[in-house]
């Protein structure tokens, strides 16, 4: 057994550690594959935005021919810079049930971060911001909505026998069909409206919301900075973010709160895809974009991921607004069965409290994990 640092500017290496985990869960119905062309962007060092500010590599462990894990690590300068802490960050490990699998992985990523001059290794976060991020503690019976990891049970214990401790966890709810939103939030609705000029802007193409995001990406980076792993982000990785989110929109699901002609805040919800994205084993060409389609037409569930408020508007009433306008439409338009609330952080407690409020059943937990070196 052999640990391998792969050459991301070879084909055939970026194909290696793209394919790996589709080995490790294929007895594993609940997993949801990343796209195949995100996944290989990860890798592209000329075009992906990471790379124009930081630095990552990718290792993944051999024998006989047969590849048994995999992991990347990276230094965000960004975030050391932001928030001075010297720490890198793990992301992409997967391997097969074998304890020194994993530790082979975990020391190689160790070493790594000690050569960056760095002091502990934390993850699983992404390249950026808006990956899905932690390890997957409890909830393992349950479907993960497009870019929300899942790993298997086992991953747990190779973490922590090798000296991880909990760094935060993220908590995932839903909401059932049948759920009716508390009077109360459409009364506050109603007099934040009236009182503070607070109004709802919903978007009907595609077009509409491609116009609207610089705004959008405005409010994505100054919302969160009293969120966990906060740091800010550039206009190339606003881009990215843009992208994904253009790529699976349904714009009815999209609301902005506007104070007057400025943009207070905003939620993200679309139709959960992943279904489809598991029978194309996350390839859209050449025909996978047409089952895709056909899911957006027929999913039974939705997923919200993002919320936020500029923290000048925050506490006024304008999340019962953003609320009551996205409930409506839900029940107008859509005939979803579920709606899940994907990965709030435990320290966010306004974001859970307000979740509670609404009736939001916690039901997954995932885990970001820390090392010193």
């Amino acid at each position: 057994m052999q640990i391998r640092k792969l050459d991301t500017a070879r084909l055939a290496d970026v194909r290696q550690f793209v394919r790996f985990p589709f080995e490790v869960y294929r007895h594993y119905p609940q997993w949801v594959p990343p796209l195949q062309s995100d996944a290989m962007a990860v890798l592209d060092r000329e075009h992906h935005p990471f790379y124009r500010h930081s630095t990552a590599d990718f290792f993944v462990v051999e024998s006989k021919g047969k590849t048994l894990g995999r992991i990347a690590v990276s230094h965000n300068r960004r975030y050391t810079e932001y928030t001075g802490r010297k720490a890198a960050f793990f992301y992409y490990f997967d391997c097969v049930e074998d304890a020194s699998v994993a530790y082979t992985l975990f020391y190689a990523a160790a070493d790594w971060a000690h050569q960056q001059g760095l002091e502990c290794l934390m993850g699983p976060r992404g390249l950026v911001r808006a990956d899905g991020v932690g390890l997957l503690v409890e909830g393992f019976e349950h479907r993960p909505a497009p870019g929300i990891p899942y790993n298997p049970p086992y991953y747990v214990s190779f973490l922590e026998q090798f000296g991880f401790e909990k760094e935060v966890d993220y908590l995932s709810g839903y909401l059932r069909r049948g759920y009716e939103l508390p009077p109360r939030f459409f009364d506050v609705a109603a007099k934040v409206k009236a009182k503070r000029g607070f109004w709802i802007r919903s978007f009907a193409s595609k077009e509409e919301l491609r116009q609207a995001i610089p705004n959008v990406s405005r409010i994505y980076n100054e919302a969160f900075t009293d969120v966990w792993g906060y740091y800010p982000v550039d206009e190339a990785e606003l881009a990215l973010v843009a992208q994904r989110l253009l790529a699976i929109a349904d714009p009815r699901l999209i609301k902005l709160v506007m104070k007057g002609d400025d943009v207070a805040g905003f939620v993200l919800a679309y139709p959960d895809l992943s279904a489809a994205i598991q029978r194309t084993k996350g390839w859209l060409w050449p025909l996978g974009w047409l089952d895709l389609q056909r899911e957006f037409k027929h999913t039974r569930r939705l997923t919200i991921n993002g919320m936020g408020l500029l923290p000048q508007y925050q506490g006024l009433g304008a999340m019962a607004v953003l609320y009551t306008e996205l409930y409506q439409s839900i029940m107008e338009q859509f005939n979803f069965d579920e709606a899940d609330l994907a990965q709030a952080a435990e320290t966010n407690f306004k974001s859970l409290g307000e979740a509670e409020a609404l009736g939001v059943q916690w039901y997954k937990r995932h885990r970001v994990y820390r090392r010193r070196l």
